[in-house]
């Protein structure tokens, strides 16, 4: 089964819990659904999936009203196999207290450069302007016109996510 049929039935899956009321599974009720599911898509894959998988998703509410799903999965293998190097560049960019200052607060609804430039603790334009331009070669954010940033919608979940794995 390709893995873009099992992320399908992934989701064809969580749409049907999604739609369940009271027996609907609750994030930290200490029941593996995510982790079953997976382990079921890997079993239905047979031998490419021999090694296991790595799975993330999430259903996200900005402060700003916008709202965001997004689900992913890898096989072990081929995240063993691959250059983890070429994720250097998109971890350099979230190194920094002010990028993730800029990213939360763009999350949250400042988009102008002007705006962040006026938060305190931020930085100069230039400094601003510079840590802009870091998150945006990363892929963190993309200009969207007019001196202003947003983080793209793929990226919403999968930023969250790697927050997450951060904390201690």
């Amino acid at each position: 089964m390709e893995l873009e049929q099992r992320v399908a039935e992934l989701e064809r899956r969580l749409t049907a819990l999604e739609g369940r009321d009271s027996e609907s599974p609750r994030l930290g009720d200490g029941d593996f659904w995510a982790l079953e599911g997976l382990k079921q898509q890997l079993n239905d894959a047979g031998e490419a999936a021999a090694d296991g998988g790595v799975l993330y998703t999430g259903s996200v509410r900005l402060p700003t009203g916008e709202q965001y799903g997004w689900q992913y999965g890898a096989f072990t293998e081929a995240l063993f196999d691959g250059d983890w190097a070429d994720t250097a560049e998109s971890f350099a960019a979230l190194g920094h207290p002010v990028r993730l200052r800029l990213l939360r607060e763009i999350l949250g609804g400042l988009r102008t450069a002007a705006e962040l430039a006026a938060l305190d603790g931020a930085g100069t334009t230039g400094q601003i302007y510079h840590h802009l331009r870091q998150l945006t070669g990363a892929g963190w954010l993309h200009a969207a016109g007019r001196g202003r940033y947003e983080v793209p919608p793929a990226r919403v979940v999968p930023l969250l996510v790697v927050l997450t794995a951060a904390r201690p």
